[in-house]
């Protein structure tokens, strides 16, 4: 249960994190105050208990029991199956708001009735029976929680329907519970960077200068060092990376109340949705007003590889996913010399060995030389990687506008730089940084061709099926767009620099 949201009955008053407002911390080598100001003292808006009262005052269920033998009894159901009785005689037994039975529908053989008292009338439903019980969507282990439920909804949409129709449309974003806890995130997290990006000015330590000056130890030549102007950037705002969020219907414990409009989400089943990346549950008529603002946390995504880019980005605040940079640099202290890089595969079981390690360990993964001796099963894991991405590393978006420009012969090369160079500013930010990573890697592996027969036509040969897709599945289409995915890949290793900047 979100520890956020599913608040005792007892505490509905507004959450204050003013009491948090001052802090201090204290550390031998520097002196770090947050101190709130307004905006800190921010208050959540109050969770509104109205249709909380209202679920608390619906009908309960009531079993009206068959006091007769009934024969041929469908064996999941049990004393509220009558049998064969008729509208009229089920809804003489129905005389109080929340009493309920089962009957044989009277115009199917094979079919059932479910018959509830509601507002001094009978409702009947066609009710069926597939491991569980369910009159719509929703499935319920009894009919008594199907009938609980329902008579929550008929009482809360008869009280409360106006109210319901104003909840999404009255609600502001910015003033949002979830804004307000998110913020709250966002100014710790920031306050963290502060601390870390002091502490390294301090000592007079870059934030990559420790995996550097690993990485420089591999051979004697320091070819394998990465150059410095490729490093991944460390100040990034994280909330300018467009993420939507990935929410699905979810069958909540316990009380909860919705993130956008902090209205009650009632019902015993299926109250609401959840992203499934940052954890937001609001109504599902509220999850249509969210923006494009998730704020993915690796608890709910729990994985690397086969996890859309950008969310793993904002997830663990890198401008690169640590598989990406943890590979490449793997690959560069071992050394760029090995014929076949990229081109010949590594042990498959070595492979999948790794891919579980970094969902589980993330960056704190080994892949080191004492670990997996082939460098080849460490570029596997690496085009694995890509390989997985939801969405490519050069997204649908960019596809068809890069097939276009490399298809004109006839174009100068200055331009085809230019018009490549606009299309690549159209990539979501943890697409852009990643795709310039990777490809200024390939381009220091073409330096070594002459020993590692890995040029750029040959690396694009490898690449470009795994960097670039289209968006359609049609296997004749894949296999004409073939040669011209392989000449985008060539052209942007050979300039490289051009297109990225430097």
């Amino acid at each position: 249960m979100n520890s956020r949201l599913s608040l005792d009955v007892k505490s509905f008053s507004t959450v204050d994190f003013a009491a948090r407002s001052r802090a201090r911390v204290r550390h031998s080598y520097d002196y770090i105050s947050v101190l709130a100001d307004e905006r800190d003292s921010q208050q959540l808006p109050p969770w509104n208990t109205y249709l909380y009262g209202l679920q608390q005052e619906a009908p309960k269920p009531f079993c009206v029991a068959c006091q007769r033998e009934v024969p041929n009894k469908p064996e999941f159901y049990g004393n509220e199956f009558h049998g064969n009785v008729s509208r009229s005689g089920a809804d003489s037994l129905l005389v109080e708001d929340g009493c309920y039975l089962v009957r044989k529908s009277e115009r199917a053989p094979d079919a059932f009735t479910l018959a509830i008292r509601f507002n001094e009338e009978t409702k009947n439903f066609k009710l069926y029976y597939d491991g569980q019980h369910f009159v719509g969507e929703k499935r319920f282990d009894t009919v008594y929680d199907l009938v609980a439920d329902g008579l929550i909804h008929f009482y809360i949409e008869l009280r409360a329907a106006d109210y319901i129709k104003q909840l999404s449309s009255e609600s502001t974003y910015a003033e949002s519970p979830y804004m307000a806890y998110n913020q709250c995130r966002l100014r710790h997290d920031k306050t963290l960077r502060v601390r870390g990006a002091g502490t390294n000015r301090r000592h007079g330590v870059s934030p990559n200068s420790d995996s550097a000056a690993n990485d420089s130890s591999g051979t004697a030549d320091g070819l394998n060092s990465t150059p410095e102007n490729d490093e991944p950037e460390q100040d990034v705002d994280w909330t300018k990376y467009e993420k939507p969020h990935v929410f699905k219907v979810q069958n909540f414990n316990g009380l909860n109340w919705c993130e956008l409009c902090a209205n009650f989400m009632w019902g015993l089943i299926a109250q609401g949705v959840k992203c499934q990346d940052c954890g937001v549950q609001t109504h599902k008529k509220c999850s249509e007003k969210m923006p494009n603002e998730c704020m993915p946390n690796m608890k709910y995504i729990k994985r690397l590889y086969g996890v859309d880019l950008t969310t793993v980005s904002k997830a663990n605040k890198q401008t690169l996913p640590s598989v990406v940079e943890r590979c490449v640099k793997e690959i560069e202290k071992r050394g760029l010399d090995t014929e076949g890089l990229y081109r010949l595969a590594g042990f498959h079981d070595d492979v999948e060995a790794i891919r579980v390690a970094f969902d589980k360990d993330g960056e704190n993964t080994d892949i080191s030389q004492t670990k997996y001796e082939d460098v080849n099963t460490i570029c596997s894991a690496l085009k694995l990687y890509f390989r997985l991405l939801p969405i490519p590393l050069i997204t649908f978006d960019i596809y068809k506008p890069l097939l276009d420009i490399i298809k004109k012969d006839n174009m100068a090369e200055e331009e085809t730089v230019k018009q490549m160079k606009d299309v690549m500013a159209r990539l979501p930010p943890a697409h852009f940084h990643t795709l310039k990573y990777l490809t200024a890697h390939l381009v220091r592996l073409t330096e070594h061709k002459a020993k590692n027969m890995m040029s750029a036509e040959n690396l694009s040969i490898v690449f470009a099926p795994t960097l670039m897709r289209p968006l359609e599945t049609n296997p004749i289409v894949s296999l004409m767009a073939a040669k011209f995915e392989q000449k985008v890949i060539e052209f942007i290793l050979n300039h490289q620099r051009d297109i990225f900047g430097r």
